[in-house]
């Protein structure tokens, strides 16, 4: 096991340690107003100030440490004035424990259809100023520049929405006013490895107390999104925290950790979770499936959650068969707690300098391939 001495101090309310590190994958503590996130980290996403089906006890018996949150739709409903007046999405959600938000430039990507791009901003005229005044109202603890996510694969394009990202973070520092939030810049550029090298380079030289990865998971093969991974890492600040933004199965986290990413967030686990599915060891189980009417088994033998030490399989999916709320509730404790769960075991092998000789093997099971196996880690 390699301890790292590297710690970041130029800002000290978010001091980031490296505890330990094997290759490139690494555990650290990152302090926030609001308490310290162990990494890495994977945050499950409450895109409307909710957790879907799921209330913040829920996620504390989860052991889930950071909540993502939506400044777009925040932002139209109910409003982040109003939020701040109630006061700031903390407060108003009932959630104690760090936070994050987007910068609503995914919705740039995501709501294509109804937007209107130029160098001012987009939709609703968000501008990175107006971005940033939102999220200083929501008062997370860790907020992103505004951004650009262009189409993976158009090459043309990525390039002006890169250098229109980075114009953009530019003022997105320079319109920061809160000491007590810490902003993020967000690497662009597609899966075209220069455009890539080039946003990291320029991303690290704002020195942010973070930097996320954005633009992966939209598209690209798994190969472009490891190959993108592995050119823009190298290049990022060893102190700061790095987020890579919007990836979340479970072959995605060991992939990214081992590749040296901290914090992950996706709405994955809570979506297939709304769609009858659940993440297990064996692979995914589609609890709509008559075998499981008679199980008397729970969705994985070895998860502590709630749900598996109570409910047996039958009768999640008689829930699922009956319509009932609850089993979307059930399956969204089990979904999250087992990536949290993995993330937990993950950290635990880097401390103890063993998580290289793990990694085929989860790969291999969680992944449920064993092909799917790292190279030239």
């Amino acid at each position: 096991m390699e301890i790292s001495e590297f710690s970041l101090t130029i800002y000290p309310m978010f001091d980031f340690s490296i505890t330990a590190k094997n290759n490139r994958a690494r555990a650290g503590v990152f302090s926030t107003p609001h308490g310290e996130l162990v990494t890495p980290v994977f945050a499950p996403v409450g895109t409307q100030a909710t957790v879907k089906t799921l209330t913040p006890e829920h996620l504390k018996n989860i052991n889930a440490s950071l909540v993502l949150s939506n400044t777009y739709h925040l932002y139209l409903r109910p409003g982040d004035e109003l939020i701040r007046d109630m006061g700031g999405l903390h407060k108003f959600m009932q959630w104690p424990n760090p936070m994050l938000t987007d910068s609503g430039g995914y919705q740039v990507f995501s709501l294509s259809d109804t937007r209107k791009i130029d160098d001012d901003g987009s939709t609703h005229r968000f501008t990175p100023e107006k971005s940033i005044s939102i999220q200083e109202n929501l008062g997370a603890d860790i907020i992103m520049a505004f951004d650009e996510c262009s189409d993976p694969n158009d090459l043309a394009y990525s390039k002006i929405a890169m250098d229109r990202t980075h114009r953009w973070a530019e003022r997105s520092v320079n319109a920061k006013t809160r000491p007590d939030q810490a902003l993020f810049g967000i690497v662009q550029g597609g899966v075209n490895p220069d455009l890539r090298a080039e946003s990291a380079q320029f991303i690290a030289s704002l020195d942010t107390p973070g930097i996320a990865i954005g633009g992966l998971s939209v598209g690209e093969t798994k190969e472009e999104m490891h190959n993108t991974l592995d050119i823009v890492i190298p290049l990022l600040p060893e102190i700061k925290p790095r987020y890579l933004m919007g990836v979340g199965t479970p072959e995605d986290l060991i992939n990214g950790i081992a590749r040296g990413v901290d914090i992950f967030d996706c709405v994955l686990p809570t979506r297939l979770a709304r769609h009858h599915s659940a993440f297990t060891p064996e692979g995914r189980l589609n609890m709509m499936n008559a075998t499981f009417s008679r199980d008397s088994r729970p969705l994985d033998e070895d998860c502590d959650c709630y749900t598996c030490l109570t409910f047996t399989r039958a009768y999640i999916r008689h829930l699922i068969v009956a319509k009932e709320l609850l089993a979307g509730t059930l399956l969204s404790i089990h979904n999250l707690r087992a990536l949290i769960r993995l993330v937990a075991e993950i950290r635990s092998t880097i401390m103890a300098g063993t998580f290289e000789s793990h990694v085929d093997g989860w790969l291999a099971q969680w992944g449920g391939n064993a092909e799917r196996k790292l190279k030239n880690i």
